[in-house]
């Protein structure tokens, strides 16, 4: 098959990103399959932050770019037997055999209005990342989502586990932080493990994020919070980079969708999690959030532990950092609970669902 892939925020190098080369690279061992975009040097970094491997897939043409006429950008679609696209709330018009639609994170007004409910009916699937995400799209958009969970590559080292508290994440993501501008919570951990510090002296808590040149400003400002306390923040590296922290940390921390009306806006919890799943699939025991898709990886007092105040998340830090047996345990149990998400699975439920419809 003749398969076209888009995604509007390749420049992003985030999560949906990940999901959507992913979906690529599968489907390009047995399909001719199309990247449309314009500037190959984002890709070049995705590849290096992800690890993804694209050399046999095209790149052409964006041609769901606003520059690229209607018309043209129909008839394009006519040469492709299906089209995959991440949709940013948006609905395109397409004369592919078969279209299919990913949402990563509940989108207010989805395939409202007649005009979307008819393109939206042109659709032959509409999938998503956790029944999080689908819970919400479902609703909106007046559709039955399959849930088909990121790819997940786990990539353990073996190095010796440290007293390391760790988090990983994009700085910001300022398309979301309308009324949530700390987006991924890294000032709100970077206090909470202030607070603690004291009672672990023997422990440090290590930020490994990406940053945007337009955002290093802001970011200094974190910077300058955490200073005199044993935090450590590791910038924009690579796949390889991040693995090696995942294997020698003990502990991870996700708080995205804290202090927020999630019922009002869901768009500001983590959607899946795939740097938890990652934190696991290395023997890191999660301490995260009860929201999101968080809940659908974490185990609860088994391979993890969730939280739903500060004081829960720094009693529970507290506890595990001086209960060793517990700790081994619940690494053990993470790392069980990982491989749950990787291998083929993602490969072939996309492929399933391609050729299945």
């Amino acid at each position: 098959m003749k398969i076209g892939v888009y995604d509007p925020y390749l420049d992003d190098v985030g999560g949906g990103e990940k999901y959507m080369l992913t979906a690529a690279e599968c489907l390009s061992e047995s399909h001719d399959v199309t990247l449309f975009w314009d500037d190959i040097s984002d890709l070049r970094l995705a590849k290096e932050r992800f690890g993804i491997s694209l050399e046999k897939v095209r790149l052409a043409q964006n041609i769901f770019s606003p520059k690229v006429g209607f018309l043209t950008k129909l008839l394009a679609t006519k040469k492709y037997d299906v089209i995959i696209v991440l949709s940013d709330g948006s609905i395109p018009f397409s004369l592919s055999k078969k279209l299919f639609l990913h949402l990563q994170r509940p989108i207010k007004g989805a395939a409202q209005g007649l005009k979307n409910k008819f393109k939206i009916s042109r659709v032959n699937k509409v999938f998503c990342n956790s029944y999080f995400t689908k819970s919400f799209i479902d609703k909106q958009a007046g559709v039955d989502s399959v849930v088909i969970y990121p790819p997940v590559r786990l990539r353990p080292k073996k190095v010796k586990k440290e007293n390391i508290i760790l988090h990983v994440g994009r700085f910001r993501v300022m398309d979301l932080t309308v009324g949530a501008r700390d987006y991924k919570k890294q000032y709100v951990m970077v206090d909470a493990f202030k607070k603690i510090s004291g009672k672990i002296p023997a422990w440090k808590f290590i930020l490994a994020v990406s940053v945007k040149e337009s955002e290093e400003g802001d970011f200094d400002n974190l910077r300058e919070k955490a200073k005199g306390y044993p935090i450590e923040f590791l910038v924009n590296k690579t796949y390889d980079e991040l693995w090696e922290q995942y294997s020698r940390a003990k502990i991870y921390w996700h708080a995205s969708g804290f202090g927020e009306d999630l019922e009002k806006h869901p768009e500001f919890a983590e959607h899946f999690g795939i740097s938890t799943v990652e934190a696991m699939g290395a023997g890191a025991v999660p301490v995260v959030i009860n929201a999101g898709g968080q809940k659908e990886i974490v185990e609860d007092d088994i391979s993890g532990l969730l939280w739903n105040s500060l004081e829960e998340l720094e009693e529970k830090t507290l506890y595990l950092s001086k209960e060793d047996k517990i700790l081994s345990k619940m690494s053990e149990e993470a790392v069980r609970r990982a491989k749950d998400f990787e291998g083929k699975r993602f490969c072939e439920e996309i492929e399933r669902m391609v050729e299945g419809v």
